[in-house]
């Protein structure tokens, strides 16, 4: 079991938690990330050296739990209107985020640190969530929809993969490639 799993939400490990995230926010813009130890962060969170050890294990596993929390998306998915419209719409917002060099360090951070797979599957809990904001949506329309895994598989797969291992070529033409051969072309 995952030392994060086993803390929890509320109280000061909230506060803990808040305080040494943002001290890595802060001090990644002031010195750069290859700069940080725990000690210093652990100084500008105000809590000592052995808090962050006993909660994370390492400075890569606190990497990776602050790179899960900026992977978080802020907002609904847009509503354009129609299934395909607003699938495309987040699929290029998801590439453009996922494939800028902050969306690229966060990925590679919440996977380095992550050795039970955790971190992961938060990230792709995250992608799961906001895409079934877009099918609910659409079978509110009562137009008819793939469920999450189909979108999961033939949409963010892909678009993963090619930010992975192929960057070259990744742009909005591709996202909306991906969307309008499962669900058609968006009608903008």
């Amino acid at each position: 079991m995952s030392r994060k799993t086993m803390v929890r939400p509320g109280g000061r490990s909230a506060r803990v938690q808040a305080s040494v995230h943002a001290a890595v926010r802060e001090l990644e813009a002031e010195v750069g990330r290859e700069a940080l130890t725990v000690p210093l962060v652990a100084t500008r969170a105000g809590v000592t050296p052995s808090t962050i050890y006993r909660r994370w294990g390492d400075l890569r596993e606190l990497l990776s739990d602050v790179a899960v929390e900026r992977l978080r998306p802020d907002t609904a998915p847009v509503d354009k209107g129609s299934l395909s419209a607003d699938l495309a719409a987040w699929a290029e917002q998801f590439l453009e985020e996922m494939a800028a060099p902050s969306g690229r360090a966060y990925i590679r951070d919440a996977l380095l640190g992550d050795p039970d797979g955790s971190n992961a599957g938060q990230c792709s809990a995250y992608a799961a969530e906001q895409i079934d904001v877009v099918l609910d949506r659409a079978a509110g329309r009562a137009e008819t929809a793939p469920d999450v895994e189909t979108v999961l598989d033939h949409v963010v797969a892909p678009i993963m993969y090619r930010i992975l291992f192929r960057p070259d070529g990744l742009d909005a033409a591709y996202a909306r490639g991906l969307v309008a051969g499962l669900v058609g072309p968006a009608d903008r």
